[in-house]
């Protein structure tokens, strides 16, 4: 395959960007093509590194509460209430769904 195909068209409105980028793929003894595509790739890696650190974090605070008994949990008032408004919404949304 052709280098015109495969190229990446690498513009930069900043000169002093472009030669920043260049004096960096330089020293790592890399083309910019590369050096732009591994740091692009080094990026993404640690952002889905972030979120699966996130994620089970996430699973082991849901995996503690559903680990604790039941009888040792002491809703608020507020919480009991709001429960028992949400039970009462979903029994008549159930009962106008029979009736149609």
């Amino acid at each position: 395959m052709s280098d015109a195909k495969t190229a990446m068209n690498l513009r930069f409105p900043d000169p002093a960007q472009r030669a920043a980028i260049a004096a960096a793929a330089k020293q790592a003894g890399v083309s910019m093509q590369e050096y732009i595509l591994s740091a692009a790739y080094d990026r993404a890696t640690a952002v889905e590194r972030r979120f699966l650190d996130g994620f089970k974090a996430s699973m082991a605070r849901s995996g503690a509460a559903f680990a604790v008994e039941p009888g040792s949990l002491d809703p608020s008032a507020e919480q009991r209430e709001a429960e028992q408004e949400a039970r009462r919404e979903l029994e008549q949304h159930q009962e106008r769904g029979h009736a149609a």
